[in-house]
């Protein structure tokens, strides 16, 4: 399958650092287009058989799918560029635009009364190591189009199908809870250096930690709960330890914090 994404930032750049990574997609297959060849360059120096350019309308044509990675704002007049080329009947548009519904994307991308079908993406940026979780919505696709974007997906990490009323939601998990994540691991790290241990120390073993713990949950298909339980006996340091970070409001900063990012 040969796939244009329009958008070489940091999500458009990741996205095409995972594809190549796969064993689907070959780095010939893909376009990446950006506004400078200087961002363009460095996907380059990583994997010569990119096909780059600054030239939307052109990078568009022979591609079956169409990866669309650009700020909120700039959707509209890119879309216009890709309309210069775009067959409706025979490529597939998948955007990875926060915020922005089906119903515009069926107006922006109409060509001569026809849209293409469409897909909405939120990924995050562990897509160049594989290890992304990929929320899906579909929009008049076939069961096998469908198929076809989360094999794609599914081998760059874990991919979810949702209706699209749901996907805001879904964005603050996956996509703004790689922050979170990361800030736990931040806030963890300082509390280690704090009792002694070297920040890099501190680093990889609140890593390797929250990893370890994310497994679980993947592997038993068990509630947090169930895990915690394990490991909180009574009267011990866990336990202690988790009432009171429950106390500083914890669990409700979480909640706010997700319920803010929508």
């Amino acid at each position: 399958m040969k796939i244009t994404i329009i958008g070489a930032g940091n999500m458009g750049g990741s996205i095409a650092r995972g594809l190549a990574k796969g064993s689907l997609i070959n780095a010939k297959d893909i376009t990446i287009t950006a506004k400078t060849e200087k961002t363009l360059d460095q996907l380059k120096k990583l994997y010569p058989e990119f096909h780059t350019t600054t030239d939307n309308t052109e990078a568009v044509k022979g591609a079956e799918l169409i990866i669309v990675a650009v700020k909120p704002w700039l959707i509209d007049s890119v879309a216009k560029e890709i309309c210069k080329s775009l067959n409706p009947k025979n490529q597939i548009v998948a955007s990875v635009v926060a915020g922005v519904p089906f119903e515009h994307l069926e107006t922006i991308f109409q060509v001569q009364g026809k849209t293409p079908v469409l897909f909405r993406l939120i990924p995050n940026t562990a897509i160049s190591v594989l290890q992304s979780m990929t929320v899906i919505s579909a929009y008049k696709a076939s069961e096998a189009q469908i198929e076809t974007i989360t094999g794609i997906f599914n081998e760059l990490g874990k991919t979810i199908v949702i209706e699209e009323r749901l996907m805001t939601a879904a964005t603050a998990l996956c996509s703004c809870g790689t922050a979170y994540a990361l800030r736990y691991i931040r806030a963890a790290m300082e509390g280690g250096v704090e009792m002694g241990l070297y920040p890099e120390q501190a680093k990889f073993i609140a890593s390797q930690t929250v990893k370890g713990a994310a497994e679980l949950l993947l592997a038993h298909n068990a509630h947090p709960e169930t895990e915690i339980d394990k490991v909180t006996t009574p009267g011990g340091i866990t336990i202690k330890g988790l009432n009171e970070m429950e106390s500083a409001g914890f669990s409700s900063a979480v909640i706010r914090g997700l319920k803010a990012s929508k």
